[in-house]
């Protein structure tokens, strides 16, 4: 194996390239891998025994390092916010499964025994292709938020939670209304009612995956975890307004198409995945092809509070206008930053997602 470097090289590209070497010319001819989440700060991340030859760490907190030992190498990729990347050649498959198991035993912390908390995966493409990681985040209970929404949202938002597999006869979920209503606050208590069947996955450059056919694929097709078994999944999209309006066939080309066709097209058979869209568009101006009669598992406004229920969740009419309030807008009374409180519901800013 031959290596050219140049000046656009860094330490950690050497240490890429050694770790490849012994797979590439045979010597290691097996190859495992594993990639860990809230990784211990003072995990060493391999063997006792290992050799350490190589070391670097570039200042945005990458750290890596490359050892060896009796028939194989390891490379070891931490990251600044506690994930990281194990790697080992070996000569044979045993031995590279071992070598990796030492390397990762007690190496992650437990998730938080808060049951506030769920674990959510998060996609996006970057120079290497489509990437996933998983952080815990926290989730509130249906019950202790329910307030927050207007009746006639509530009452959606109540059937939506208690949805089990068996009741699932669409594929999409639209979330629509003006910012600051409670959208993103909703799905992340949906993910803690669905935590035992379903696991949530947030795509953070939905753009990318309509645009890409390869990225589609890989999160469609998907991540089934070794541990859980096969569960459902759902994929939330936030923002996607310029996806799923009127024009959007015009405006996004195949996008729109993709998304339809992974709700209930070929591409979505034989695959239980669900996609949250959330968007502050009207439901008027969405393309009818999104909002048909039996495409949506569930389509619910999340508006601004009506004048009255307003009053009733802030215990005040102060600062109330004619047309109710968002949850920004009753969150900014309560604390008393009135001055932050828009004018017109246009004004209004996502400071309660």
């Amino acid at each position: 194996m031959r290596v050219w470097l140049d000046d656009g090289d860094s330490p950690i590209d050497v240490i890429d390239a050694l770790a490849l070497s012994p797979f590439a010319n045979g010597n290691q001819p097996y190859a495992r891998s594993a990639s860990l989440e809230r990784v211990r700060p003072d995990a060493a991340l391999m063997p006792a025994q290992a050799r350490l030859t190589r070391s670097a760490r570039e200042q945005d907190g990458r750290d890596s390092r490359l050892a060896c030992g009796d028939g194989w190498t390891l490379r070891a990729v931490r990251f600044s916010n506690r994930a990281a990347i194990i790697t080992v050649t070996a000569v044979s498959d045993e031995l590279a499964r071992s070598v990796l198991e030492e390397a990762t035993k007690d190496a992650v912390e437990p998730m938080p025994q808060d049951s506030g908390h769920v674990d959510m995966g998060f996609w996006w493409t970057g120079a290497r292709g489509p990437r996933r990681t998983e952080r815990p985040i926290s989730a509130p209970l249906w019950p202790a938020i329910q307030a927050n929404y207007s009746k006639a949202a509530r009452k959606g938002l109540e059937g939506l939670m208690r949805v089990t597999p068996s009741e699932v006869d669409g594929r999409l979920l639209l979330l629509h209304g003006p910012p600051g209503t409670g959208k993103t606050t909703a799905l992340r208590a949906l993910a803690r009612e669905w935590a035992e069947w379903c696991q949530v996955d947030c795509v953070l450059d939905p753009e990318r995956l309509f645009a890409d056919p390869g990225y589609l694929m890989e999160v469609a097709v998907g991540y089934d975890s070794d541990d859980d078994g096969h569960r459902w999944r759902l994929l939330v999209l936030e923002d996607c307004d310029e996806l799923i309006r009127a024009e959007a066939k015009e405006a996004t080309g195949q996008g729109l198409s993709r998304l339809l066709n992974l709700t209930d097209g070929l591409l979505g058979q034989g695959r239980d995945v669900l996609v949250a869209v959330t968007t502050n568009e009207e439901l008027s101006r969405l393309h009818p092809a999104v909002v048909r009669p039996g495409r949506c598992l569930a389509q619910v406004e999340a508006g601004r509070l009506p004048y009255a229920e307003a009053v009733e969740w802030l215990g005040s009419s102060e600062g109330v206008g004619p047309a109710g309030a968002t949850l920004a807008e009753l969150f900014a009374l309560r604390s008393g930053r009135a001055g932050a409180v828009p004018a017109s519901p246009a004004e209004t800013t996502g400071l309660y997602l």
